[in-house]
């Protein structure tokens, strides 16, 4: 699921990200907030009038403010993390 779609306050974490769809800038700094493939993530509020605008996320130990179209190009997954099985 599309981190746009993750329920508010379920641990998940990044399958993959579409990198094509950020320009480098935008890619660069979700990479420099530890936004990678196998991090840990958790939407926690989604900002704007109906809940449509950015999005504060938990991506490690760190919060931070996502504009709704990078988060759509994050792809999550629910449930243990694969490397700990």
């Amino acid at each position: 699921m599309r981190l746009t779609d993750l329920p508010l306050h379920l641990p998940a974490y990044v399958d993959s990200i579409d990198w094509p769809a950020l320009s480098l800038s935008e890619g660069q700094r979700l990479r420099e907030f530890g936004l990678c493939e196998g991090a840990s993530v958790e939407a926690l509020h989604h900002g704007g009038l109906f809940g449509n605008g950015p999005i504060a996320c938990k991506v490690g130990r760190m919060t931070i403010a996502m504009r709704r179209n990078h988060a759509a190009a994050v792809t999550v997954r629910t449930g243990p993390a694969e490397d700990a099985a």
